[in-house]
């Protein structure tokens, strides 16, 4: 595997580049420990960068990929290496893909490995380097005591731990602010090329090593799985009962008043119910009746005013008697009556005598 390890400063870059180097045997290649062992032996490419670093200038491109080209060479990177801390930039990795082409060891994957910023000051405050193999150390993952006790490969004796001069709080704010604008573009860059893939290397050193050889396996553009709870599922909204109308005894429910039970308990009322509280005469109800058929009362009966024609009558019968006509008409309406009464009526016949106790 030929793999680029993408990341701000702490995101754990050097410890997982170590655990694959122990897992899969490939060697780990950063620049700054390309850069040391260059000049330590005092090659071409070594007494150029100590020329530069003397002077306070930045290394230039060409004399660091001229060192990873004098690296990749060797007889343990043939089967694959591990990029840490380079390409830096846009130009960088322009420079790299031309590199590899050339020597026809193109890319496999490049991980991006995602932490919180606020994570990395508290890892970069906590980091220490051995002076002699350049192995990392982090007083928050490894137990107190634990480095001093492992041997150092170059030396054969404990590790020799210092902290460097840029992995302190107050300058982690402005390495971060250079991430941004320098090396974070990288990201965009290698997922155009379809070679990106990204976790997230908060949490447990095992269980980022998990995820990043998961990474490694999966095709590129995907994303391992992380810890984090999902987002809780919404809840379906309840959907309205639909209204039923009511019957002719006064079940369901009234059209716009909501639920009516049968006795009347709930929603809107009948208007026989509502009259009723005026006039309690008119609530009583007849056996067997369903609520709101209340009895009516009797109607009174009233004697009728005189009509305008009885009237006028009246006076017609005054004026024939004035006139002497009042005796022979009176005599006429008389004989009527009488005859009426024979043909209607049967004669008043004598009372028959109660019996004698």
């Amino acid at each position: 595997m030929r793999i680029v390890l993408l990341g701000a400063p702490g995101s754990g870059k050097g410890t997982q580049s170590q655990r694959l180097v122990e897992r899969h045997g490939i060697p780990q290649i950063s620049t700054g420990d390309l850069l040391r062992a260059a000049v330590t032996n005092g090659t071409d490419l070594g007494l150029k960068a100590k020329e530069a670093m003397d002077s306070g200038r930045l290394v230039d491109d060409d004399i660091v990929l001229g060192m990873i080209r004098e690296r990749l060479s060797e007889p343990d990177a043939q089967r694959g290496f591990i990029l840490d801390g380079f390409p830096r930039n846009l130009a960088q990795a322009r420079a790299l893909d031309t590199l590899l082409s050339e020597l026809g060891k193109p890319l496999d994957a490049v991980v991006q490995m995602d932490v919180d910023y606020g994570e990395l000051t508290r890892r970069i405050s906590g980091r220490r380097t051995c002076a002699d193999c350049g192995r990392v150390f982090n007083l928050l993952t490894c137990p107190p005591g634990q480095a001093e006790k492992d041997t150092c490969p170059k030396t054969g004796g404990p590790h020799r731990l210092f902290q460097r001069p840029d992995d302190n709080e107050a300058t982690v704010a402005e390495r971060l602010k250079v991430y941004d604008e320098k090396t974070k573009p990288l990201i965009e860059f290698y997922r155009t090329q379809g070679a990106l893939r990204s976790i997230d290397a908060e949490g447990e050193v095992d269980k980022v090593t998990g995820r990043l050889e998961e990474a490694l396996k999966s095709p590129p553009g995907s994303t391992a799985p992380t810890t984090k709870p999902k987002p809780a599922a919404r809840q379906p909204t309840r959907k309205p009962e639909p209204k039923v109308a009511a019957n002719s005894k006064g079940e369901g429910a009234a059209k716009g008043k909501g639920k009516d039970n049968a006795d009347g308990k709930s929603g809107a009322k009948p208007k026989t119910q509502r009259a009723a509280k005026s006039n309690p005469v008119a609530a009583k109800r007849a056996p067997g009746k369903a609520a709101g058929t209340a009895k009516r009362a009797p109607a009174k009966t009233r004697s009728p005013k005189k009509s305008p024609s009885r009237q006028g009558g009246t006076a017609r019968v005054g004026a024939a008697k004035k006139s002497g006509t009042w005796k022979s008409a009176a005599n006429q309406l008389a004989k009527k009556k009488s005859g009426k009464k024979a043909a209607g009526q049967k004669a008043p016949g004598k009372k028959k005598a109660g019996k004698k106790r």
